[in-house]
């Protein structure tokens, strides 16, 4: 073992604080990516809770600036954030989260976060909330662009589950401004889809992923991509379950478990086992 993982709670984990009870509402899918790669490694660690409208102040202080910027070039201050203070690390970028805990503990808890694979899964998509990841020029490049991949299909998508995002009531007014910002509409209530327009994203939405489905299908022994044995990849994918499991109406939920004979549902439920919330 070795001395960063015997040292017992030595990494810190910066997470997007929601409504209290955290434990059942943090729904945000970079740090769910974060969160799963921890337990994947079975390192100890805590959690900072964080309110939307301070990350900035927070990466400032941590130093670490913005992995992400707009188009008009201003900083996308996000999280997660790890703070390792055994070796002084400090890491702003999921991905860049996991490819340092492969690193550090390569061979700890369920062993290799990017085992070699084919990951051959292309998005093209359209209006975009947030800007994503440049996947270019990373370790593991594979990993690296099916991160971007999924993170497009997802957030494309995103109008279906933002509305319904379980903000801290003392931070919810900032919380809803700052995404009424990145959206460029004037009320919070121009981003909730009803009707024909909800039903038009949602049959979008499980179009695209059915694409993302197909190479769930190679390797039918288990509920992950290679088969039984679970990946970063799969980490991904689970995250943004996490946040539509939270986020989306109780039936709509239901439906995307089931869309694809039960893929996404499966997979799902074969992730608890890293999904503690410490």
């Amino acid at each position: 073992m070795s001395t960063a993982l015997a040292t017992s709670g030595a990494i810190v984990f910066y997470d997007i604080a929601m409504r209290p009870p955290r434990e059942q509402t943090c729904c945000s899918p970079n740090p769910w990516k974060t969160r799963f790669a921890l337990n994947f490694k079975r390192v100890p660690y805590s959690t900072t809770w964080v309110s939307l409208p301070d990350i900035p102040k927070v990466r400032g202080s941590l130093g670490v600036p913005a992995c992400r910027k707009f188009a008009d070039g201003t900083d996308f201050c996000t999280l997660p954030i790890i703070e390792d203070r055994t070796t002084g690390a400090v890491v702003g970028d999921s991905f860049d989260i996991a490819v340092y805990l492969q690193k550090t503990f390569p061979d700890s808890g369920a062993g290799d976060l990017f085992p070699p694979q084919t990951l051959d899964y292309e998005f093209k998509g359209g209006w975009i909330l947030v800007p994503l990841s440049d996947y270019r020029d990373k370790e593991y490049p594979e990993y690296a662009k099916f991160n971007a991949m999924v993170d497009a299909v997802f957030t494309t998508h995103v109008q279906l589950a933002a509305p319904h995002l379980p903000f801290d009531p003392e931070t919810e007014e900032a919380s809803r401004a700052i995404f009424i910002q990145r959206a460029s509409v004037q009320r919070w209530e121009d981003l909730i889809l009803v009707g024909e327009a909800r039903e038009k994203m949602k049959e979008s939405f499980r179009e695209a992923l059915g694409g993302l489905a197909k190479l769930f299908l190679r390797d039918t022994s288990g509920p992950f991509l290679l088969g039984t044995k679970a990946s970063y990849a799969d980490l991904i994918v689970g995250a943004w379950l996490r946040m539509m499991q939270v986020t989306l109406p109780k039936s709509e939920w239901e439906e995307l478990r089931g869309w694809e004979g039960g893929i996404f549902g499966r997979l799902h439920d074969a992730l608890d086992v890293f999904a503690e919330v410490k």
